[in-house]
């Protein structure tokens, strides 16, 4: 029986079985942020151990950087885990991207497009979103802070090994649609528990014509349904997109890593323990109307009413749109919405911009809206420069702010208060999530612009 591209690089990396236990795991790059690390610092510093292997660690600050500006971190908390993982990268010996350099960003963003993320690599990081690395065929998991002291002390990890998941794709993406699209499509349908306990490979022809920042944000948004990892066979789409990149091998290491990575792709006769295909033709563009990010509809259609629910499906229902002011079987599109997000791991690349740029230049934004407009990288920053649209963005009536984990969360001082609505390329809408009793619709870039535009949740079709 063939193997699957998970079980290859699974299977690469294993130390040893512990009987009756999990796996002993080795790591090839650990990702370091300023929330979830100092605890695992503090274990090696009180059992007198040194980072195992340090040139295998990358650590940033970016949950707790401000996206206005970066001189300093008013916040006393923010400040103390900032100013901690500068003083235990320094320690350690490990290399440290510092808020406010050309290095620095969402980790989940600089790290591929670096290229310190690699087709056949294992990758952990003490955040949930660490899957996004998983777009460039290889393992990528979040992991906790006693699992972070593990990999620092021993770069290895104990892991129990998840099932794996096929979840197929085949068709072309209707006008309007992106990744982010095709990813509140697939939690829907699944629910945000339809994948525990696997790791999702994706596939099919729809994901293969996906840019790889399309691939990104697919792979990002694993998590919201309780994969594991989710996990894309590196093609010539990959390659391109990691050549000549900073930590990218070079010359003959370059053609003999890319000989290598084409053979990682699972097998025609690998067995997955779940299948599923989905067509491209069913999906539009999407918004979400409860606090999962499964509870999601097209962005024309209706809130889902209570008829043929179960008492506690009706219950669970109903907290989700007390919450988000919303009733059953009402229309979204045309709610009047006060924050705009452009941002995070999920939708903090180039390509998010451009597409951005794509709906509002030449419009004007609306008045009442306040937009917050938040690169992934300072790389990225630089490119919404160096292609001009920074000036569509400004003369559309929007600001460009500085690299940060921004409205994503509530750690940093970009909340939306109490009772605004916000429509969010971020990755989730829990309750309080972008601050205490704030309610976020989730949304593509595309469709985020329009509403920007228009003031309200807007359908993107009717402005592209």
């Amino acid at each position: 029986m063939g193997k699957t591209l998970f079980d290859k690089i699974w299977d690469a990396h294993v130390v040893q079985h512990v009987e009756d236990g999990p796996t002993q795991l080795y790591i090839d790059r650990l990702y370091a942020h300023e929330v979830t690390s100092p605890q695992a610092f503090d274990t090696l510093r009180d059992k007198h151990i040194k980072v195992f292997r340090p040139d295998h660690v990358v650590a940033m600050p970016d949950h707790n950087t401000p996206s206005d500006q970066q001189d300093v971190i008013h916040d006393p908390i923010g400040r103390k885990q900032v100013e901690t993982l500068a003083a235990n990268c320094k320690e350690f010996g490990i290399k440290h991207f510092a808020m406010g350099t050309k290095d620095n960003g969402i980790i989940h963003v600089v790290g591929p497009e670096k290229a310190l993320s690699l087709p056949g690599m294992t990758i952990v990081c003490g955040d949930s979103h660490t899957s996004t690395h998983g777009a460039v065929g290889a393992i990528a998991m979040g992991i906790g802070t006693s699992e972070v002291a593990q990999v620092l002390a021993s770069q290895c990890i104990l892991q129990s090994k998840p099932k794996t998941m096929r979840i197929n794709v085949e068709g072309t993406l209707r006008p309007g649609v992106t990744a982010k699209d095709i990813a509140l499509y697939i939690m829907a349908q699944m629910t945000t528990s339809g994948a525990t306990g696997y790791a999702v490979e994706y596939a099919g022809s729809t994901i293969r014509n996906l840019s790889m920042e399309g691939r990104l944000t697919l792979s990002n948004l694993s998590i919201e349904m309780g994969s594991r990892a989710g996990i894309i066979a590196p093609d010539e789409t990959t390659f391109a997109y990691l050549k000549g990149r900073e930590y990218a091998p070079k010359g003959e290491a370059w053609d003999k890593a890319v000989e290598a990575w084409k053979q990682l792709r699972s097998d025609d006769d690998a067995v997955f323990d779940k299948e599923v295909t989905y067509q491209a033709e069913d999906i539009a563009p999407r918004i979400t109307y409860g606090t999962n990010p499964g509870a999601g509809i097209a962005v024309d259609e209706c809130v889902p009413t209570l008829d043929g629910l179960s008492e506690s499906e009706q219950a669970q229902l109903k907290v989700q749109l007390d919450y988000m002011q919303f009733q059953p079987g009402e229309k979204l599109e045309g709610k009047p919405v006060d924050y705009v997000f452009l941002g995070a791991c999920t939708n903090g690349r180039i390509e998010d911009f451009r597409a951005f740029a794509s709906i509002v230049k030449g419009k004007k934004k609306a008045d009442h809206v306040v937009a917050w407009l938040v690169p992934g990288s300072w790389l990225v920053r630089q490119q919404i420069i160096d292609e001009g649209i920074d000036k569509i963005l400004e003369e559309a009536g929007f600001e460009l702010r500085l690299p940060s984990c921004s409205s994503c969360l509530a750690m940093n001082p970009d909340k939306v208060p109490a009772g605004k609505l916000s429509i969010s390329t971020s990755n989730r809408n829990f309750v309080g999530r972008q601050g205490p009793g704030a309610r976020t619709v989730l949304a593509s870039p595309l469709t985020v612009a329009a509403s920007a535009i228009t003031g309200v949740i807007t359908d993107p079709r009717t402005l592209l």
